[in-house]
C-alpha cells in the first residue's frame, strides 16, 4: 500500500492578487508576473512536462492559437517544473515557434499556484511534477479566471476560451467564483 505526504496548496480566491511568480524562459531571460504589461490578462498555462505527450499536443496548439490571443489584449506564457534541456527539448519536438516557455518551477511555486502535484509512477515520469492549469490574471494582478486540472486530459479548451474571452472583454464581464 503506497502512503502520500500530505500537503496542503491554498485555494486561490477570484479578484485576490495573484501569487508572486517569477522563472527563466528559454528565450526572453528572467520572466516576472509582476512586470507583465498585457491589455487586458496575462494567460499562465501549467503543463506536466516533457514526459507528457498530452502537454505536447496542448502546447503545440496553443503556439498555433498565440495570435488569436494577442489580438484579444492576452500575452500568454507556458510553465513546467522541467529544467532547461527538457524545456528545449520539448520545443523543438514540437515545433513551438512563438510560445514563451518557463522552466525549471519548485515544488513550493506550484503549491502556492494550488496546484495538484503527483508523484511519477511511471520511468519516463519525473520524481514530482504538477499538472495542467491555466489562470488569467489582469493587468492590476488580480485573478480572474483559474481552470485546474488533476490528470492530463482535465484542460480547458483553447477555442472554447477564446470564444469566451471574445465575450468577457468587450462586455466587463465580471468576476466569477467570489462567493
Amino acid at each position: 500500500m503506497m502512503t502520500f505526504a500530505q500537503s496542503t496548496s491554498p485555494k486561490l480566491l477570484m479578484g485576490h492578487t495573484a501569487p508572486p511568480l517569477v522563472v527563466q524562459t528559454l528565450d526572453h531571460g528572467l520572466w516576472r508576473l509582476a512586470d507583465q504589461t498585457p491589455e487586458h490578462y496575462t494567460m499562465v498555462v501549467f503543463y506536466r512536462g516533457l514526459h507528457c505527450p498530452v502537454c505536447e499536443q496542448y502546447l503545440t496548439e496553443l503556439d498555433q492559437k498565440l495570435s488569436a490571443f494577442a489580438q484579444l489584449g492576452v500575452q500568454v506564457i507556458a510553465l513546467s517544473g522541467d529544467g532547461i534541456d527538457k524545456t528545449q527539448q520539448l520545443k523543438a519536438q514540437a515545433n513551438l515557434q512563438q510560445l514563451s516557455l518557463g522552466y525549471g518551477l519548485t515544488p513550493e511555486q506550484m503549491r502556492d499556484w494550488g496546484l495538484y502535484l503527483s508523484q511519477g509512477h511511471f520511468e519516463q515520469e519525473p520524481a514530482l511534477f504538477s499538472e495542467p492549469a491555466v489562470f488569467l490574471i489582469q493587468p492590476d494582478g488580480r485573478l480572474y479566471f483559474a481552470n485546474i486540472g488533476t490528470h492530463p486530459f482535465s484542460r480547458i479548451d483553447f477555442d472554447s476560451l477564446l470564444a469566451g474571452l471574445a465575450y468577457v472583454i468587450p462586455n466587463n464581464y465580471p468576476l466569477r467564483g467570489t462567493a
